[in-house]
């Protein structure tokens, strides 16, 4: 992606103008820094599976902290013994996904030691790595504004669909790259006090106006001679984009992924909710299942419910061998061990502990777990998105995860709580 504010300068009063316009707006965390291309960006609505989008920035895991955040105000110190089955987890599994956490981390002042001791050890036994978490990180209870310990945990997936490289009666509708002509928009140095806006937009003639919506796009417009590929279901096409990443199993035996490049800038708005509004499908049906039956009842009017949502996302492709799909932290997530958390109350990158139940069950799930993503509706401090993996079977698990839980969050000794990033 390309900051154009040199490109913009003759057109900067115009860009301004934009932040009127809701559809070309996009409000994004306080840590750009920690935002990849690449990044999921999905949002697991409060009651219905289908979410507001986020948009990333560019991945500069290294960077200084653009602005520092206040950890203190919602991460009390707690001790192990709290953390429920804290005893009976495996280690192992999010020692690993830690591991990657420390590829973006290592060079951060605050993780740097503990990323170092855990590249260097030796010995990864049960015991020894339940030691290196105990010994090397404190545990702090995570707590809401208004002091209450527990909050939502959804769930999220990537899905695998079916796809060509060419254009066919079947494989009809287009999975598209970034357009040549959508802008970003990043006016934060000249205006700090739009730090937590990013726009997209486009040139018309001397103006800067919204991105083509949805409805425009499906149209033909701007994306065109950007086709990444084809595939088969405009549903499941339209969910990839709630999701931001999949697995395309391509008609020449090819198995590739795509990921979240970019978007148009439009509000997104949920069409599960919108035909729960209609009467056309009760709180429980409206899930992916549910809207795809809809849609199968009802084909012509699909279009129309598809477009009603004018955000668009724009994907890349990237090999499917890689260990999975990338996260807002910029490494790759790990299926039951990664989470999307909101940033600003969790610091991206950290061990967290969490303690919720199986979905749809009252069963214990106590695991610990690592903040490696964010997503447009994971706000607030006790909140957090359980990433399940890849398929069916992970998407079933992530559409009936609407569960309560609790969160502690490891942070390395002596970790600044007040001025860290």
């Amino acid at each position: 992606m390309l900051h154009i504010l040199s490109r913009l300068l003759p057109v900067r009063c115009a860009c301004i103008a934009l932040l009127a316009l809701t559809a070309g707006c996009t409000s994004v965390p306080k840590n750009p820094a920690s935002q990849p291309a690449a990044a999921i960006c999905r949002d697991p609505a409060t009651d219905i599976p289908a979410l507001t989008m986020c948009t990333p920035l560019e991945p500069t895991p290294s960077a200084s902290p653009v602005l520092p955040i206040n950890y203190a105000n919602n991460l009390k110190p707690a001790t192990w013994p709290e953390l429920p089955g804290w005893l009976e987890d495996s280690a192992g599994e999010a020692f690993a996904a830690f591991l990657r956490s420390c590829f973006a981390l290592k060079a951060r002042p605050e993780w740097r030691t503990v990323c170092t001791d855990a590249a260097a050890l030796t010995a990864r036994d049960e015991t020894a790595l339940r030691q290196f978490f105990e010994s090397r990180f404190t545990p702090h209870t995570v707590v809401n504004p208004d002091g209450s310990l527990t909050g939502t945990v959804t769930g999220y997936y990537e899905p695998i669909m079916r796809g060509s490289r060419r254009q066919t009666t079947q494989f009809r509708f287009p999975i598209y790259g970034v357009p040549d002509d959508l802008l970003i928009v990043d006016l934060t140095e000249v205006y700090p006090e739009l730090k937590n806006l990013r726009l997209r937009g486009r040139v018309d003639g001397r103006r800067v106006v919204p991105y083509y919506t949805r409805a425009e796009i499906e149209s033909g417009k701007g994306a065109g001679g950007r086709e990444l590929m084809w595939v088969d279901d405009a549903v499941d096409l339209f969910f990839l984009q709630i999701q931001g990443s999949g697995k395309i199993v391509l008609d020449n035996g090819e198995i590739t992924r795509v990921s979240y490049a970019d978007q148009n800038g439009h509000q997104y708005r949920s069409i599960g909710r919108l035909l729960v509004e209609r009467g056309e499908l009760t709180l429980d049906q409206a899930s992916l299942q549910g809207i795809k039956a809809w849609g199968s009842r009802f084909p012509e009017k699909l279009p129309e419910l598809l477009n009603s949502n004018a955000s668009y996302v724009f994907f890349r492709e990237q090999p499917a061998d890689e260990a999975g799909p990338n996260g807002a932290l910029t490494v790759p997530l790990t299926p039951g061990r990664s989470i999307a958390v909101d940033p600003r109350a969790v610091p991206l990158g950290a061990p967290v502990y969490l303690s919720t139940t199986w979905p749809n069950t009252s069963t214990p799930l106590n695991r610990l777990t690592v903040a490696q993503d964010t997503g447009g509706a994971i706000k607030g401090a006790v909140r957090a998105d359980f990433f399940w993996g890849t398929g069916e079977d992970a998407g079933a698990q992530a559409g009936r995860m609407r569960q309560s839980g609790r969160l502690w969050v490891l942070l390395p000794n002596g970790f600044p709580l007040s001025a860290a990033n």
